[in-house]
């Protein structure tokens, strides 16, 4: 596996640098993401990087990529090096910097809502109930606990935000933007492919709390998932071995740095804006054991490459 990659510069027209991935423009018909190891906390992007972070992203998107197209199509089209090179030639000098950590995708339209699958109370959908008994404004049940199991699971849209954090929104405000019939689809597909990867994840004790995906339509009007999916970025996972309800549970994501500067806040170290603080080595390394642990549980192999 090679070094840590906080920026990639691929000879290739950059089309989008986001937190985390650098979005280039292959052709017409098709896009190159690579993920970095960047890492961001609080909407602030740390100035060390997470080795093996982009490389389970990428890889962990491709295995449930291939797994749930009998679901609902997707963009992958491959994570292989050797077949990116092979279908992008001017990328023969960049093997190091493509590393497990580059997916080649089929373009598409983004659909400008997140698509939130909610199995537990957990994160911002706790603090709302918590507060006012609601999910994005509509009424949940009383009497629910921390970490609580939703059932049915619960579909929460929200709103994609370029800065800060998404916001939660209604069904009807979604279906408002963009269209009754478009809402539907979307709001079937994500409750699908969540259930496939619940049932999936669930006899290797793995708890998929919630997820959010996000789609594209092509331009012949085909619905594709984008971008990632099932990963410790956009899920939450959680051991359920060690599942209690009332409480916070321990996860397979980057809690180890949250954790981290969620003290130094309440000790008044940080104000939770950039510039972000030093991360001890320990905080970083104890990041990347998670993320990897996640991928070898979820997928029954180590991450190729490591150890």
């Amino acid at each position: 596996m090679t070094a840590p990659l906080v920026a990639s510069a691929l000879p290739l027209p950059l089309l989008r640098r986001g937190k985390v991935r650098e979005v280039y423009e292959v052709d017409g018909e098709a896009l190159l993401l690579v993920a970095s190891d960047r890492v961001s906390a609080f909407d602030v992007v740390m100035r060390e990087p997470v080795a093996h972070k982009g490389a389970v992203l990428t890889q962990l998107s491709a295995f449930w990529f291939r797994r749930l197209a009998r679901v609902v199509p997707n963009h992958f089209l491959t994570a292989d090096a050797d077949e990116i090179v092979t279908q992008v030639p001017a990328l023969s000098d960049s093997r190091d910097t493509l590393g497990g950590r580059a997916m080649l995708c089929r373009r598409a339209t983004p659909v400008p809502f997140e698509c939130v699958v909610r199995g537990y109370l957990a994160g911002s959908a706790w603090a709302e109930y918590e507060r006012s008994g609601t999910l994005a404004g509509e009424p949940l049940p009383a009497g629910l606990v921390e970490s609580a199991r939703l059932e049915p699971a619960i579909f929460s849209p929200a709103t994609k935000a370029e800065a800060g954090h998404d916001e939660n929104v209604t069904f009807d405000r979604m279906a408002q933007v963009l269209g009754k019939a478009l809402a539907e689809r979307l709001k079937r597909a994500s409750l699908a492919l969540y259930e496939a990867g619940r049932a999936s994840a669930d006899p290797r004790g793995i708890i998929i709390a919630d997820t959010k995906f996000e789609f594209g339509t092509t331009s012949e009007g085909t619905l594709l998932v984008i971008d990632e999916i099932l990963t410790p970025d956009s899920s939450r996972f959680w051991p359920a071995e060690r599942y209690r309800p009332g409480r916070s549970q321990p996860s397979f994501d980057k809690q180890p740095l949250r954790d981290y500067l969620a003290r130094l806040k309440q000790q008044g170290e940080w104000n939770g804006n950039a510039p972000p603080p030093r991360l001890p080595d320990e905080v970083v390394q104890a990041t990347s054991a998670r993320y990897l642990e996640g991928y070898r549980l979820l997928t029954g192999t180590p991450l190729p490459g490591v150890a």
